[in-house]
């Protein structure tokens, strides 16, 4: 899958193994750059097994999240125009190619 990120920040925390280390843990840093490793490796979002791959709802719904180390979780959304949607309504996770990463952290607190 394609991945972009939302702004220069996130992408930083997402490409530097320092910064990842600093910012979340060893635990955390190294799951995340074991996430991204999927994300790129897989070709739908529907491909991904590993990390409780679901889809969220609330004040995070049309976001997608992988379980990180403790409550750390990567974020991310469909990175399309127009992002694919099934016929009931809601998005069609398996035609997604491409996502943006919205948030990397605990979002629980």
């Amino acid at each position: 899958m394609k991945i972009s990120y939302s702004d220069k920040k996130l992408e930083k925390l997402c490409e530097q193994q320092k910064t990842m280390e600093r910012k979340l843990g060893t635990n955390s840093a190294n799951k995340l750059r074991a996430r991204l490793s999927d994300l790129e490796a897989a070709e739908r979002v529907t491909d991904l097994i590993v990390g409780s791959p679901h889809e969220l709802t609330g004040d995070r719904a049309g976001q997608y999240s992988l379980r990180l180390a403790g409550g750390d979780r990567l974020v991310f959304k469909p990175d399309h125009d127009p992002v694919p949607v099934k016929k009931e309504g809601g998005i069609d996770w398996s035609r997604v190619t491409k996502v943006k990463i919205v948030f990397v952290g605990d979002y629980h607190v």
